[in-house]
């Protein structure tokens, strides 16, 4: 995967939804630790933050599938 940014929606347990933007390969990240369950804390780097997560309360991650747009 390219590190073209991808937009990605975290939700979380209660309605909290984490917006960001992501390098491709920081997403694959994302989605490995959500699969192995090592760890409960993954820290993730964003284009503009790094931010720490709790896996144990994320219940689902949306990519955005749209390509990025210049226009009106």
């Amino acid at each position: 995967m390219t590190d073209e940014l991808r937009r990605v929606d975290i939700g979380f347990l209660g309605g909290q939804v984490l917006s960001v933007k992501l390098p491709g390969p920081n997403y694959e990240e994302l989605q490995k630790a959500l699969g192995a369950h090592d760890d409960r804390w993954l820290q993730l780097k964003t284009t503009d933050s790094d931010v720490a997560i709790d896996l144990s309360k994320v219940v689902y991650v949306r990519l955005d599938a749209d390509a990025q747009r210049v226009g009106f």
